[in-house]
């Protein structure tokens, strides 16, 4: 009974540390950046103006995460990220309206006059132009014209005994 008993006991115990969060811990193991909800930015917040209709605040913001058929008048934008290991960050706003105007906003973002800094991402690559005597449609259609009357092009030189175009190298 008691040699039964050890493998069942180490069979338990296995299942539960399969359950639990504390092997997403460990170094070794990869566990993927998780993001859910609107974007929410500072730089967007600072495009709300009051009086704002519905319409425009959902040009500048997207649709809402949360439009309460009870609340119809207020407008909530979640954004939770968790990146590997860390902590779930959580970020809200709640916009109210009056008659379809924006009247309030609320939450982990407040509108500001400052201007977002963002980093300049441009970079300009300039490309030389390549110079072909031919086009590649030219050398195709060229190799499949086939009339008697073809003029041999500048490339080519006509032997003047016996009117057979020779190559120039």
């Amino acid at each position: 009974m008691k040699k039964s008993l050890l493998p069942l006991t180490l069979l338990a115990s296995l299942s539960l540390t399969a359950c639990s969060t504390a092997l997403e811990y460990l170094p070794w193991v990869y566990t993927i950046d998780i993001k859910q909800g609107n974007i929410i930015d500072q730089d967007m917040i600072n495009q709300l103006q009051p009086n704002m209709t519905k319409r425009q605040v959902l040009y500048v913001m997207g649709s809402p995460m949360i439009s309460d058929y009870f609340h119809k008048q207020r407008w909530d934008y979640v954004y939770s990220t968790r990146e590997a290991g860390d902590p779930k960050i959580q970020k809200r706003v709640a916009l109210f309206f009056n008659d379809d105007n924006l009247v309030k906003i609320e939450g982990d973002y407040t509108p500001s006059s400052k201007p977002v800094a963002k980093p300049v991402t441009e970079s300009s690559i300039n490309v030389m132009p390549r110079k072909l005597e031919q086009t590649i449609w030219e050398k195709i259609t060229g190799l499949l014209d086939w009339s008697s009357d073809a003029v041999p092009q500048d490339r080519s030189v006509v032997d003047e005994s016996n009117n057979i175009p020779v190559k120039k190298f």
